[in-house]
């Protein structure tokens, strides 16, 4: 039961206590930490009395994307409306607290959102479903642009503390590697369900050095050695993602991804033997998920834990792990199919090199009884080991995370596997946590929801979406949709010239591509396109079209070259459009900088069109495209991912799908001529040639010459525009012009919309997570 005035006091004591102020002097920072912790205290008694009695799931992720906890956790745990009026009666605006808030640092991109919203879910399904990653440091990195080049500065989102987090030395385990150990701190953070008496944990580990100072060495001034242990220690757990061109930065990755799987398992093991006498039965009592190949070598490290510290033998060993782990495959990039050098595991994990070789060797004896070629499924090959393979092999189930991408895994790319092993593989389409993607950051459009249904049920089963299909031809209602889309618009319009000093015209259609830049998502398509609509408003000022405002956002891996060409070429494109005075504003360009989860929160309910471009066959599935359909937002895409799933369920007639797709791919991928496409597209040759015909600038780079050779010549790794871009660029261009055409029934549009929106119940993540429960994990 809430209180209101124990909630002041709490409020008012930790003030006192751990920022030495008071109501009436302190800052909004302070106001924020305070009641966050006071927030925290009202849940504590629920939190700490969760049993652990029965079978359980962890998840083991490299990222958990959580973004703001204020607002999320107030609105889960059922005291927002509570904690807002005794802020007012405080005289203290609830949205500035919110506002002090940064976003947690422990996550980039879809994949990281997607364990976010897992662990939401499991909570509010009182699914015993437990996180296990990195407290990392610092972020990604914070991005901003100089003359449209993306730079990077340090995330430091720890800088004032984070109240939403419990450290817990008592729990802390060692994790040893060939040339040093360090100490592995957990920090907890509570994962609360809506409407649920469950909370779940969120555990993250922060590295520690065993002794953090070498008095010796600060004796003899030698300042900087006597700091080298905790550095290096530190260094582990800094930063997410660290750059990995070479070999140092390699077996950093590599560092963390066994920092985090060994301390998670040690502590899955010292939990276990708290409540069962030994580990036979660990695989009864506990399933873990593996979100994708980051946490791979969890498999050899438990296996390695019940060999030399529990006297288990390597089959039994083996045995267990198979029965434990699952493996959720994001991708069938090869890039992201991770092979580490055997020569690293060698260097830092070289017991764990020898588990592998053990495993591997296993997996040869059961392909000669199956009669098969032991060199398609070789874990260590070619001085690599395979964590992909690695996985697959130790895993009891293996998924892909939407039906088409499933279907390419096992007809496919994963195919020799699937022949021997059918029953390991399954489907889970991804989903999205109703609660912040509708609930939290669109609240207009939930109230209108709950007004309509009579109930908020939908919060928690958002099938009941469906039944609002009935309104999609009562123009009261879309009428009222349509003004709550253009209140949503002038707010995202008011962030961005807070942040981007940019006004952007409510009135034009928000067309946005809001995702990691990687060019497979095909942003520079997007760009292609905006550039040929300008020259033809310039060739032609009087053309009839809407105003649009293409929006972008995205981070470029800090070492991916050619990624952070395609934000400069957006970039120089939007000072192009922007600055020229005879386009009248028919359209705007503008990228909006350090994409994070509350930017996004502004984005995706003010979308009129929704930008899903991959090349089809190679987006596993997406999850902004449900953000963004949630909203009532149709999709301009490809055929591709969870595209395909969408349109199965809002309509072909209500989205606008375009391109080539995966069998047509197939069939020309060894015949393919982009320069065919450069000649003959109309308009196409004069944008691509924009690249290098002085045009734009990329200050002696080399990025658009770059860009340029990619899609007309190829490089040594791959095809020239292997992404079909060229391909692609007529059809994108008319489905655009589709677009255009149909936004002037503004009825019409807002028809598509509602339609959207009433059938986004399929891709919540409370149905994926039941399903992961009842089919993989068998909770």
């Amino acid at each position: 039961m809430f209180k209101k005035e124990s909630f002041k006091e709490d409020i008012s004591k930790i003030l006192l206590i751990d920022k030495a102020t008071t109501f009436d002097v302190a800052s909004p920072e302070e106001l924020y930490y305070a009641v966050s912790k006071a927030s925290m205290l009202s849940m504590s008694d629920m939190w700490l009395t969760q049993k652990h009695d029965k079978r359980k799931a962890s998840y083991f992720s490299a990222e958990f994307l959580m973004g703001r906890a204020f607002s999320n956790n107030l609105i889960n745990f059922g005291i927002y409306k509570e904690v807002k009026e005794v802020l007012q009666e405080l005289n203290i605006d609830i949205n500035l607290l919110e506002d002090q808030e940064k976003d947690a640092g422990l996550g980039n991109g879809g994949l990281g959102r997607l364990a976010a919203c897992f662990l939401d879910s499991g909570a509010t399904l009182s699914i015993p479903l437990n996180g296990y990653g990195i407290r990392y440091e610092y972020g990604l990195f914070k991005q901003h642009f100089e003359n449209g080049f993306q730079m990077e500065e340090a995330d430091n989102w720890l800088v004032n503390g984070d109240p939403w987090s419990i450290r817990k030395d008592s729990d802390s385990v060692i994790v040893s590697y060939k040339d040093f150990d360090v100490k592995a701190i957990p920090y907890d953070m509570p994962i609360i369900g809506y409407n649920s008496d469950t909370i779940n944990t969120l555990r993250l580990w922060k590295s520690e050095a065993l002794d953090s100072f070498d008095f010796k060495s600060f004796n003899n001034q030698e300042y900087d050695m006597a700091l080298t242990e905790k550095n290096r220690a530190e260094d582990i757990s800094r930063v997410l993602y660290p750059n990995d061109s070479n070999d140092e930065g390699k077996l950093l990755r590599i560092r963390q991804q066994y920092f985090f799987s060994s301390a998670s398992l040690q502590d899955l093991i010292k939990k276990h033997k708290k409540r069962h006498d030994a580990l036979d039965n660990f695989h009864e009592f506990n399933a873990i998920q593996l979100n994708d190949t980051h946490p791979a070598v969890s498999i050899p490290e438990l296996i390695r834990l019940l060999i030399d510290e529990e006297g288990y033998d390597f089959i039994d060993a083996l045995n267990i792990a198979k029965k434990t782990f699952s493996y959720t495959n994001h991708t069938i990039l090869s890039e992201a199919l991770e092979q580490w050098s055997v020569e690293y595991f060698k260097t830092i994990l070289p017991r764990i090199y020898e588990i592998i070789k053990l495993i591997d060797l296993e997996l040869i004896n059961e392909l000669k009884k199956l009669d098969r070629n032991v060199d398609d499924y070789r874990i260590i090959a070619d001085g690599k080991i395979k964590m992909a393979w690695l996985s697959i092999y130790g895993s009891k189930y293996v998924n892909g995370v939407a039906r088409l991408h499933t279907e390419i895994l096992i007809g496919s790319e994963l195919k020799q596997w699937y022949d021997i092993y059918p029953d390991k593989f399954q489907n889970k389409t991804n989903g999205i946590t109703q609660r912040r993607w509708l609930l939290k950051s669109n609240p207009e459009l939930s109230n209108l929801i709950t007004e309509l249904l009579e109930s908020d049920d939908w919060i928690v089963n958002l099938d009941k979406l469906k039944d609002l299909e009935k309104y999609s031809d009562d123009e009261n209602i879309l009428r009222r949709f349509i003004d709550i889309k253009m209140a949503k618009k002038e707010q995202l319009a008011k962030y961005i010239k807070k942040h981007e000093n940019i006004d952007i015209d409510t009135n034009s259609i928000f067309d946005i591509q809001i995702k990691r830049l990687h060019e497979y998502k095909r942003q520079l398509l997007n760009a292609f396109q905006i550039l040929n609509l300008y020259y033809r408003l310039k060739e032609n000022p009087k053309m009839d079209i809407n105003k649009r405002t293409f929006i972008f956002g995205a981070k470029s891996a800090p070492g991916y070259f050619r990624a952070k060409g395609i934000i400069v070429f957006i970039n120089k494109i939007a000072d192009l459009v922007n600055n020229d005075p005879e386009i009248n504003g028919k359209i705007k360009v503008v990228f909006v900088q350090n994409y994070r989860v509350s930017y996004a929160e502004y984005l995706f309910p003010a979308a009129d069109i929704s930008e899903q471009i991959s090349t089809a066959g190679k987006e596993a599935s997406g999850t902004g495209n449900m953000k963004f359909m949630l909203s009532g937002a149709p999709t301009i895409g490809t055929y591709d991912g969870a595209n395909v799933e969408i349109v199965e369920e809002a309509g072909f007639e209500n989205n606008f799908i375009f391109g080539a797709r995966v069998e047509e791919l197939e069939e020309i991928k060894d015949s393919y001529n982009p320069k065919y496409y450069y000649k003959h597209t109309k308009g196409l040759k004069r944008v691509v040639d924009s690249l290098i015909d002085g045009t734009f600038s990329d200050e002696g780079t080399g990025m658009f010459k770059d860009l340029y050779d990619s899609i007309l010549e190829g490089t040594d790794w791959h095809s020239a525009d292997n992404y079909y871009i060229l391909k692609d660029f007529d059809s994108y261009r008319k489905a655009q012009e589709d677009v255009d055409i149909a936004f002037r029934d503004k009825l019409g549009f807002a028809k598509k919309a509602w339609i959207n929106m009433a059938n986004a119940g399929k891709f919540s993540s409370d149905r994926t997570i039941a399903e992961y429960a009842k089919e993989i994990w068998k909770l």
